[in-house]
């Protein structure tokens, strides 16, 4: 209880000294003018204030149309760019195949100069598998030299082969048969083994040619890959030109001849182009 006492008695002293000083503070700013509120003062610096975040809300909002423009814009050079680059795509392929086709046409004309009779290299311009023969269309005819029953042949590959013969003329195209039709007859050997026979077609470029009267004699002899050419007999083409080669050899029962399916050399559904022969006429 006496403590209570003294705690108080001690307590009321500081207050009155703390109230005392502020008092005394407060007389003191007022007399000098510390405690005086410049309205005008502080009036701009609300103004100020308010003034500065409206700018930087204005220079926010024109960054975001400005982002936005410029995102159009990237987005319209860049489908812009899309766009060029498929034109230069397109034109590398072009420039490809022409270079491809560049490449075809030294390859015939080397052909034509090497062979030692006179030739015309022509384009297949049209075919008809469905006349009476597997027809190609060629574009030369009697205008440039061309003569029924000529032998035409092509290079594809690198590897030359035989297409058919000249069955019609025209002034300006004529007709070939190729070796896969029904009617088409070639006199042919066998490279290795000079057996001779007879291929014939089978009425498709998808199918196989079929070689005859090779005797079963032969077999042992006989191997899948042989090439067969054509023999020169008979008038019809040149000697050893390529054909195809072997891809079955099959023993015929009650027969003395073989069973033998020949591969064309020439891929008819690529080909392009051929050259066409005159047996007669020797090459300038």
């Amino acid at each position: 209880m006496a403590q209570s006492k003294t705690n108080a008695w001690f307590s009321l002293p500081v207050f009155l000294l703390v109230l005392l000083v502020v008092i005394s503070g407060v007389i003191l700013a007022l007399q000098t003018g510390g405690f005086i509120v410049n309205f005008k003062e502080a009036g701009f610096s609300i103004a100020s204030t308010a003034q500065l975040s409206v700018h930087s809300v204005a220079n926010s909002i024109g960054s975001t149309f400005t982002a936005i423009k410029e995102l159009s814009d990237l987005r319209k050079d860049y489908e812009a760019l899309t766009e060029k680059l498929k034109d230069y795509e397109y034109l590398q392929r072009n420039n490809a195949e022409i270079r491809r086709e560049n490449e075809r046409l030294r390859e015939q004309l080397g052909l034509s100069d090497s062979l030692n009779k006179k030739n015309y290299p022509a384009y297949i311009i049209g075919r008809d598998p469905n006349a009476q023969y597997s027809a190609i269309t060629i574009s030369k005819g009697s205008k440039a030299g061309v003569k029924k029953n000529m032998p035409v042949i092509a290079l594809q590959r690198g590897n030359v082969g035989l297409v058919g013969k000249v069955i019609e003329v025209g002034h300006y195209t004529s007709l070939v048969m190729p070796i896969y039709d029904y009617q088409c007859n070639v006199s042919a050997r066998i490279r290795n083994t000079r057996d001779l026979g007879l291929i014939t077609g089978n009425g498709s470029e998808n199918q196989s040619l079929s070689l005859r009267y090779i005797s079963k004699r032969s077999l042992e002899e006989l191997y899948i890959g042989d090439v067969v050419v054509t023999s020169g007999e008979n008038g019809n083409f040149e000697r050893d030109i390529p054909i195809g080669s072997i891809s079955s050899i099959k023993p015929v029962e009650h027969d003395s001849s073989l069973e033998i399916e020949v591969t064309p050399i020439i891929d008819f559904s690529r080909l392009e182009a051929v050259i066409v022969m005159d047996r007669e006429e020797l090459n300038d």
